[in-house]
């Protein structure tokens, strides 16, 4: 919200304005979706240093590499060649030195001396490719190989139950391969509780203490009433299968890192569906994804990463903390709740994708419902691609250092606030968001309020008592913030529509490019652009509404023409239009909330020029500074 007062902006109507409500009116379309010849202007450009400006002098300010541990240098380059060995794609397998494991009620029998059987618990303890058929009523399978072993594990029509713990249940090995039949319908289920028979906490329906892989292109179903789905205290692969996963905890759980590149999953969780954390390490703790279908339905986050998190494809449908409907259980809780729903002090923490380090999306389809933020990061956030669907109790992203926007297509149908970042830049792609509070906002930790960019053009009428011509501040003002935060639209289209501040920059707001349309609303304590330190245009189209009370501000001195004009009260809807001396109509806009003001800045707007504004029926003058 906003935090500084200003002197009233004095607003001059023009006499017996006529208010028209044009209901065929939609939201201004950048050049690139309405020219004549149907082609579209790519707006995308490398994302630049950050930089404000404080007087005449510059200020640059760094990202840091990944927010809460700097030292942790994010390699984003790896590739699934990287990833994943070759071995972790194979799913054929030899029958003929295959051992068979029959699963039989309460019994197990093997035809191999590397296979111990004491009545429903099977100990594989070497190397070798190992088939398991039939049903297990209340059994284990334990691996406990050399530490050079790598065996796999086939399930082709595989169904385990144990009672007090693992289905399967990993001791020791160098790594495991499970491999899912083509065709086959597997399950494993823990009955309600977890008894520890030695040193280690198994609380996991697949349980292994090293380096497992799932493949192949069958189903499995994981049933954990009391703990997680799967449970790996080390690296955790799958590039195949189908899953479907119900559990009292996180459905997918591992130390060191998850990294899927194909399958299809169904999640139904307790606590996070994909959760990925390394207590004794803050090196690991990693989610690389490349590709594979997920429904995630969690109680906590949806996808959750220590270091990062790296999404470059997929589809995602992700249902966190009960949705945006329910964010009082994770997300603002009312006014003030964004200051306190951002950390991860809650008891339950319900993001749709989180990471503490930095997150990479530069691909895939999203569809995020979410109690507390939609992308959540306590460093660094990149999107450069994707599509994405996002309703949220709170931010629709959110990144405690630099949030990049540079691709993809990004639509926000409900937030507290849609874009917050210490930096924000928007470099490309295509957003839309509604916020309840502020749409766009740099939390750079005030300390005192601002006072510069008050309106100091002509209104409908005459120009504004004591204002000086072109002016940008009122008289003796000027940036007197210590704002450290920054905003910078460089490409792209964005459209805001938001209940309180439009954009709202703690520090600096740059705009060198792009299309950005701002809706705000006529609410006192709003406005259309809020900034502490300076707001300037030297490229790209603005068109911002709403308020023009106390709270209002303009751009501050630009390279770029501004018009900055008080129209009345405005209903939603009545058209607005801005031309030039010449005739020609350079926006056509029907604001969607209420409006008292306009700001409109683009490349064909001239210092010094008066361009005749139209407001339903009536038509005025203003004046570019």
């Amino acid at each position: 919200m906003l935090k500084k007062l200003l002197k009233p902006l004095v607003s001059f109507a023009v006499t017996a304005l006529l208010v028209m409500n044009i209901a065929s009116c939609g939201k201004p379309l950048p050049p690139s979706q309405s020219t004549e010849d149907g082609s579209r202007t790519d707006y995308s450009s490398t994302p630049e240093s950050l930089t404000g400006v404080e007087g005449d002098s510059e200020v640059t300010s760094e990202p840091v590499e990944s927010g809460a541990d700097a030292d942790v240098s994010v390699d984003f380059t790896a590739t699934d060649t990287d990833m994943f060995t070759d071995r972790d794609y194979r799913t054929e397998y030899d029958s003929t030195p295959a051992v068979d494991i029959t699963l039989g009620g309460t019994s197990i029998t093997a035809n191999s001396a590397n296979v111990s059987v004491e009545g429903a618990v099977a100990t594989i303890k070497d190397d070798g490719t190992y088939v398991l058929r039939g049903t297990l009523t209340n059994g284990m399978i334990i691996v406990d190989a050399g530490e050079s072993a790598k065996p796999q594990l086939v399930l082709d029509g595989a169904s385990i139950t144990s009672s007090t713990g693992a289905p399967i249940y990993i001791k020791s090995a160098n790594k495991v391969f499970i491999t899912l039949a083509e065709g086959s319908n597997n399950t494993l289920s823990n009955g309600g509780s977890f008894t520890q028979t030695d040193e280690n906490n198994v609380d996991g329906v697949i349980y292994s203490k090293t380096d497992l892989t799932i493949n192949g292109q069958g189903a499995l179903t994981l049933s954990s009433p009391a703990g997680h789905g799967v449970a790996c205290k080390d690296d955790l692969a799958i590039t195949g299968g189908t899953y479907n996963i119900t559990t009292a905890s996180h459905g997918i759980d591992a130390n060191d890192s998850v990294r899927i590149c194909g399958g299809v999953f169904e999640a139904d969780c307790g606590k996070d569906g994909i959760h990925v954390e390394n207590s004794e390490d803050a090196t690991e703790g990693y989610v690389y994804i490349s590709g594979g279908g997920f429904k995630i339905k969690a109680q906590g986050d949806g996808i959750s990463g220590a270091v990062y998190v790296q999404i470059k494809d997929g589809t995602f449908d992700i249902n966190a903390g009960g949705g945006s409907g329910n964010a009082s259980a994770g997300g603002y809780g009312g006014y003030m709740g964004s200051y306190g729903g951002n950390t991860d002090s809650d008891s339950t923490s319900t993001k749709g994708i989180k990471a503490t380090g930095a997150m990479l999306i530069s691909g895939g389809s999203f569809k995020i419902n979410s109690a507390d933020d939609a992308l959540h990061v306590n460093g660094n956030l990149t999107v450069e691609n994707g599509e994405f669907e996002i309703s949220t109790g709170d931010d629709g992203a959110h990144a405690d250092e630099t949030l990049i926007v540079s691709g993809g297509k990004i639509s926000i149908t409900k937030s507290y606030e849609g874009l917050e970042a210490l930096h924000v830049q928007v470099a490309g792609g295509e957003i839309s968001l509604i916020a309840s509070d502020d749409g766009i906002n740099a939390a750079g930790g005030v300390d005192n309020s601002g006072t510069g960019g008050a309106f100091g053009n002509d209104y409908f009428g005459g120009g504004r008592p004591g204002g000086r011509p072109g002016g940008g501040g009122k008289p003796g003002g000027g940036g007197m913030s210590s704002g450290n935060g920054s905003i910078v639209i460089s490409g792209g289209s964005l459209y805001v529509q938001a209940s309180g501040d439009g954009i709202d920059a703690n520090g600096t707001l740059e705009i060198k490019g792009g299309y950005t349309v701002v809706c705000g609303p006529t609410r006192g304590d709003t406005a259309t652009l809020d900034y502490d330190r300076s707001a300037t245009i030297s490229g790209g189209t603005f068109i911002g509404t709403g308020a023009s009370g106390g709270m209002a501000q303009s751009f501050s001195a630009s390279p770029q023409g501004v018009i900055s004009v008080s129209l009345g009260n405005q209903s939603a809807g009545t058209k607005l239009s801005v031309s030039d001396p010449s005739g020609k109509e350079l926006i056509n806009h029907c604001p969607e909330l209420d409006y008292a003001l306009l700001i409109f800045s683009s490349p064909e707007v001239v210092s010094g020029t008066s361009y005749t504004i139209n407001v339903g029926s009536s038509n005025g003058t203003a004046q570019a500074r």
